[in-house]
């Protein structure tokens, strides 16, 4: 299991404690930091990622809610405090888990069994979303177009090149050419990288449209495109 990263938040002294004694006896848990107030806290959170907080809500200066709700990304949380008042809140804010003090070890470790099964999930949505993206890049095969008034629908394999042209990208279709207002950045991100490739800071091409290679150019439907310096290798490993 890889190690959960954890940053312990407690104004009480024995209440940080006894947490740190609890989590060295897991051996995948990994203690970053213990702060006694939430502003210690925030400028860690801000420097390095945690993976699960174990936060007290009654605190001074800013509570353990307040924290939460400043966090843009919001780590797995387990509340810890001797108030049960706030549980509905906590788990609003969508908290792991809510351990009232004092609390033994066995159920310490159920919210921390918990934490494990949420970060696990989240780690494998996290490696799977650039494969879902792909996936989706792959099976759209044509791209909207804004010319003139008009959005086109291109198909991929209609295009043969695109040539910048300051702030216009000219399409090079089977059908003639389409101006937009676009970018050779934006286009890299939203074309399949298994179907174009860049070939110079003005150009990317179809790379079954290709026909040969001399020199520094390709031949593309009787037009010479340049391949800039920085792009060659990528191009000839692309090629060979």
């Amino acid at each position: 299991m890889n190690p959960i990263k954890c940053l312990i938040i407690d104004d009480e002294e024995l209440a940080r404690t006894l947490l740190v004694t609890y989590a060295k006896r897991i051996p995948h848990l990994e203690i970053v930091a213990c702060c006694k107030d939430s502003l210690a806290a925030l400028s860690i959170l801000q420097e390095q990622p945690i993976d699960l907080l174990f936060l007290d809500i009654q605190m001074p200066e800013l509570t353990g809610i307040e924290l939460l709700q400043t966090l843009p990304h919001k780590p797995a949380v387990i509340f810890t405090t001797a108030y049960p008042d706030y549980a509905l809140e906590g788990f609003r804010l969508d908290a792991v888990d809510y351990l009232l003090k004092p609390f033994p070890f066995e159920r310490f470790v159920h919210a921390v069994n918990k934490a494990s099964e949420l970060l696990q999930l989240r780690r494998k949505a996290q490696a799977r979303a650039p494969q879902l993206a792909t996936a989706k890049e792959e099976k759209r095969d044509y791209i909207m177009v804004k010319s003139e008034h008009k959005i086109f629908r291109i198909k991929h394999d209609q295009i043969f090149f695109i040539q910048s042209m300051r702030e216009y990208v000219a399409f090079q279709t089977g059908n003639g050419r389409i101006l937009s207002l676009n970018s050779l950045k934006k286009l890299e991100q939203q074309l399949p990288s298994s179907k174009f490739v860049r070939t110079h800071k003005s150009f990317m091409v179809a790379i079954d449209k290709i026909e040969s290679l001399e020199g520094n150019r390709l031949l593309i439907k009787e037009e010479k495109i340049p391949i800039g310096a920085s792009f060659k290798e990528d191009i000839l490993k692309l090629l060979l």
